[in-house]
């Protein structure tokens, strides 16, 4: 399953799918696998159905990984330098 259905960093796991019928498919491998293993879900982190997430710093969606513009507006509202040093 992983990188086919599922992604996984640390203790994040996405379960990923092209259509509807397909993710019911994968969420249902997905939960098979976590009861074979005894594995515990936190519901409180648990979120189901969404098209884009935020994600460790990245909005995760059907388009792909894109950096979070909250994490980077720093650096897009920093002046330019004045001088060379």
């Amino acid at each position: 399953m992983m990188h086919t259905d599922v992604e996984v960093y640390v203790d994040d796991m996405i379960v990923k799918s092209r259509d509807r019928t397909d993710h019911l498919v994968a969420l249902q491998r997905f939960f098979e696998r976590i009861r074979q293993f005894r594995l515990r879900l936190n519901p409180k982190k648990c979120t189901f159905g969404v098209a884009s997430r935020k994600l460790l710093g990245h909005i995760v969606s059907e388009r792909g990984i894109e950096i979070d513009p909250e994490k980077i507006r720093a650096i897009l509202d920093m002046p330019a330098p004045r001088t060379e040093k």
